[in-house]
């Protein structure tokens, strides 16, 4: 169930027989030819279709991150460390309020994963509620369905390429982008990131087939639906 689709009463009637909730994480930048809204998308997505047989709510996205290293990228948004974690303690305080007791994070963004320590820190101040951080897209079974596609699998690559994250009318180069050096991108301001990464792309083709991407993504929705319902 998408939140957006339910009203007050139907929640409250929820609740009384389940704590379970999904929180997406996402973040609005460059994903080379993909949508601004790529990680976004497929956070929501992911967690929208495995909750969905189960009545469990999912929750509206986090549709900003931490991401600075794109900002002189137009188009992607950064929001501080601080700031970020703030808003994540506010959202789960307020979903504890409601009465949730068993939170699944589905993140879809590196950068946040700030994020996933201070979860630690929030449940050993709320004893009561259980909460699961899950990077869907480099989760064990998940990068193992990746690494058996194709190995060289990287940020707005192929690997974040689904039907819903393309744009109309725009073509993928039909090419291999060489790696970006990661330590020396990791050392870099935002503008000589971007002329070291140039399109966005960090490493390897644009594209692979539909076939394989929808295999992949059978694993991603089945992995994130197990921490639903096993381990609580």
């Amino acid at each position: 169930m998408h939140i957006k689709d339910m009203n007050w009463t139907q929640v409250e009637a929820y609740l009384q027989q389940d704590d379970r909730c999904v929180l997406p994480l996402g973040s609005t930048e460059q994903h080379a030819y993909l949508s601004l809204c790529t990680d976004n998308i497929l956070s929501e997505t992911v967690s929208v279709a495995a909750a969905e047989p189960l009545g469990i709510p999912v929750f509206p996205v986090v549709n900003y991150g931490i991401t600075p290293y794109f900002k002189a990228y137009p188009g992607s948004v950064s929001i501080r460390i601080s700031t970020y974690l703030k808003i994540v303690e506010d959202i789960l305080d307020g979903l504890r309020e409601q009465g949730f007791r068993r939170i699944l994070i589905v993140n879809g963004h590196g950068g946040n994963t700030p994020a996933q320590s201070y979860v630690g820190e929030w449940m050993a101040d709320h004893p009561d509620c259980k909460v699961k951080f899950h990077n869907w897209w480099n989760a064990p079974q998940v990068w193992a369905k990746v690494m058996e596609t194709d190995s060289v699998a990287s940020h707005a690559s192929w690997m974040e390429n689904f039907p819903w994250t393309r744009l109309p009318d725009v073509t993928m180069p039909d090419e291999q982008k060489p790696p970006v050096d990661l330590r020396l991108l990791r050392t870099l301001a935002p503008e000589a990131a971007r002329d070291l990464i140039g399109d966005g792309n960090y490493a390897g083709v644009y594209q692979r087939p539909d076939d394989e991407m929808l295999a992949i993504w059978d694993v991603a929705v089945q992995e994130t639906r197990d921490l639903l319902t096993e381990g609580w």
